[in-house]
This record gives C-alpha cells, sequence and structure tokens, in this order.
C-alpha cells in the first residue's frame, strides 16, 4: 500500500473542504471496500479523511413522518434499530444479506451506497476495464461474466453493483442528503447512480459527502427482500429483488414498487413491470407477465443467460408471496 495522508475533522464543513481542495483526496468511513481497492492498487488516495467521528450516527424520525438514517451508522446498527425493523423491514432484510457480520459491524450506510463493483477485471489491475482505466476496453465482454449485468450494461462496462441495501432503497424510493463545497442537495436514489460514463459510478461531485438517507412514509402494504446468491452467507447477488406490493379488497394491484439487485451497473427500478402490474389481478399470469415486461430489454452474456429465467422466478416468487400476505 502507497503512504496516505490522515485526517481526522471535527464537522461536515471542515471535512468537506479538506477533501474539495486535494483531488487525490478520499473521505474514510468503515473502509471495507476502500481499503480494499487501496491494497489491490485499484486506488490511491493521498489522503484520506475519516468521517466516522462526525455526528452524523443517529436515526431520527423525520417530520412528514418518514425516517432519517445517518451516513455514519453502522450497517449492523441500522438492521437492528426497532423503527427500522418495524416500518421498513424489507431494508432490514437487505442490510442483514448484505455482509457477514463483521463487516456490518464495520460498514456504514453512507459508504454502502458508494462502494464499488467487485468485478474481477476492475480488481485486477493487469486487466482492461473501463471503470478503473477509461479507454482500455471491458475484459468481462470476452472473459468470465458469470456475475455480470444483463440490463442496462453497454460495450464499455458490463460490470454491476453490489450494494443490497441500496436495492431496497431504490424500491423505498429514498432521497440521499449530500453536503459538498457549494452547500447542501438532496438526491433521489434514482438520481445517485450514473451509467454513461465507467469510471464515474455516481453523480457525486469531488468533495460531496453523504449526511444522510431519507425515507419517506413507508406504504401499508407488505414488503419483502430476497437475494439468490451461490452460498447462504458472504456472497454477493446473482439476482436480489426488492419489492412492495398493495393489492385492494377485490384482489386487485393498486401499486408496486420493485427493484432488481445483481442485473445491472445500478440498483435497477423495474418500472416496465410496475406498469404491467397496476389495474391487474395479483395472479401467478400477472407477475409472469409483469417480469417478462421488464426482462424483455435483457441482453445477457454468454456466462450468464440463467440470470434472465432467475431473474422472472424470483420475482414472480416474491409477488407471489406478497400477494398471499394481502390477502390474510
Amino acid at each position: 500500500m502507497n503512504p496516505f495522508d490522515y485526517e481526522r475533522p471535527a464537522d461536515a464543513g471542515a471535512a468537506v473542504a479538506t477533501v474539495a481542495s486535494r483531488a487525490d483526496a478520499a473521505f474514510l468511513g468503515g473502509g471495507t471496500n476502500l481499503v480494499d481497492l487501496m491494497k489491490l492498487g485499484v486506488t490511491g488516495p493521498s489522503l484520506l479523511v475519516d468521517v466516522t467521528g462526525l455526528p452524523l450516527d443517529r436515526i431520527e424520525p423525520l417530520p412528514g413522518g418518514g425516517l432519517r438514517i445517518g451516513a455514519t451508522v453502522r450497517n449492523a446498527d441500522a438492521a437492528a434499530d426497532p423503527e427500522v425493523r418495524r416500518r421498513y423491514p424489507m431494508l432490514a432484510r437487505a442490510l442483514l444479506a448484505g455482509a457477514s457480520g463483521q463487516v456490518r459491524n464495520m460498514a456504514t450506510i453512507g459508504g454502502n451506497l458508494l462502494q464499488r463493483t467487485r468485478c474481477v477485471y476492475f480488481q485486477d489491475v493487469t486487466l482492461a476495464c473501463n471503470k478503473r482505466e477509461p479507454g482500455s476496453g471491458c475484459a468481462a465482454l470476452h472473459g468470465y461474466n458469470r456475475h455480470h449485468a444483463i440490463l442496462g450494461a453497454s460495450e464499455r462496462c458490463v460490470a454491476v453493483h453490489p450494494s443490497d441495501m441500496a436495492v431496497a432503497l431504490t424500491a423505498l424510493d429514498a432521497v440521499v442528503q449530500v453536503q459538498g463545497p457549494d452547500g447542501e442537495r438532496a438526491i433521489p436514489i434514482a438520481d445517485l447512480y450514473t451509467g454513461d460514463d465507467p469510471e464515474r459510478d455516481t453523480a457525486l461531485a469531488h468533495g460531496e459527502l453523504i449526511t444522510a438517507i431519507d425515507l419517506p412514509e413507508p406504504a401499508a402494504a407488505p414488503s419483502a427482500y430476497r437475494k439468490v446468491r451461490d452460498r447462504a452467507s458472504y456472497a454477493f447477488a446473482l439476482v436480489s429483488v426488492a419489492a412492495v406490493l398493495d393489492v385492494d379488497a377485490g384482489g386487485t394491484v393498486r401499486d408496486a414498487r420493485i427493484a432488481f439487485g445483481g442485473l445491472a451497473h445500478r440498483p435497477w427500478r423495474a418500472s416496465r413491470a410496475e406498469a404491467a402490474l397496476r389495474g391487474a389481478p395479483a395472479t401467478g399470469a400477472s407477475f409472469r407477465t409483469a417480469a417478462d415486461a421488464e426482462l424483455a430489454a435483457a441482453r445477457p452474456l454468454p456466462g450468464n443467460a440463467f440470470k434472465v429465467p432467475m431473474a422472472r422466478s424470483t420475482l414472480a416468487a416474491v409477488l407471489r408471496g406478497l400477494a398471499a400476505r394481502e390477502a390474510r
């Protein structure tokens, strides 16, 4: 690992000013992703600004009935929080599915949103990767691509976003609070992740610090998070589904909110599936039709064509489970 400077500022303003003043500075939260990438030589900031001592570690109610989770709250603490578990059980399940207990005890909520892809070509500095070295190519296109994207990818990059939590937050329409050199702003999570340039993962400018995540008042409908992976623990998703399903007394879908993980460069909001479900009967046939509507745009690679039927089956199974809960 290359030498680097380390600072621990007293407040968010000082942290932002410090990072903004140096092009190769970075914020440090739990370090569960950043430090690994530094060891691998993927990134090499000359200054780490530790934000874990800032007063951003609270979970508090919002005036409108939602909940604010501070950026330095540990993943384990968020998953165990009584209000998160009671009002946003889908989020608690996603956090618990996201990593081992040791990692959850270190990782922060803000860092979870910003973790970078686990693509093996991104992590190996001897191989071509447009995300790590723009213009070098994408070795995954014709290499090992079992875990890679089937939705929203391009010839420039087929990596997937690794976060479980971000998938649940996408289905919940969370809003990310940010403080930067030009002040504060709120970013809907749907707008946080970018896809035009592989090397740029988010819409954040250099020096912008995530300070909190705001969750709106939860819908009075059941929710679920399901993750399909190669082993029962400490594995990234092949396919994951976060869903909220609202069914009326007559068995018709009033509303649905769905997001996929493991399929795209970002948490994938399944807007086509949602549209197909609204006004449809809450039946297995409708759920399969909705899944097909979303996955019609899938462009699988030679090594991951199995993800299409896997995503279809997983979504249909999650929706059947939610419909059964509504019918009780």
